[in-house]
């Protein structure tokens, strides 16, 4: 019934549209797919994306005109905001670049450490971790 008849009569195998115990090739990629449907224009497509990289900018910004700290809280806030958007959304475009997981945990991983190191930044740390001293004591000074 699913299998197509050949002009010789013999049917061919239905295919599985499961993923094989041994890949031969590569599968096609998560983040191929669009967040917005194809009558959109690119940019919109692609919004959890360009969110992200506009926050990311926004941050450099920041630093580059000398507001170190806010700048680099603004670009970590951004890849947290990452995690949450291939957490929350069904398709983010070229968000995803790996499993999900793989790509929240990426995300939130560096998302995270990147906001702490900007409130610990000298002078006048606005978060401040004891042992983070003591190690720093042992392999810089």
């Amino acid at each position: 019934m699913g299998a197509e008849a050949h002009s010789d009569g013999a049917s061919a195998p239905q295919r599985s549209r499961r993923f094989p115990q041994l890949t031969r090739d590569t599968a096609r990629p998560e983040g191929g797919g669009r967040a917005a449907a194809g009558d959109y224009p690119a940019p919109a497509r692609q919004w959890p994306l360009l969110t992200v990289m506009g926050g990311v900018a926004a941050g450099l910004l920041l630093v580059a005109f000398d507001a170190f700290r806010i700048g680099c809280l603004l670009i970590g806030l951004s890849l947290l905001a990452g995690a949450v958007l291939r957490w929350a959304l069904p398709s983010v475009g070229m968000l995803a670049v790996r499993s999900r997981f793989t790509d929240m945990a990426t995300y939130g991983l560096l998302g995270f450490v990147i906001v702490m190191l900007s409130l610990m930044v000298q002078p006048k740390p606005w978060v401040h971790i004891p042992f983070l001293d003591d190690i720093v004591h042992f392999t810089v000074r």
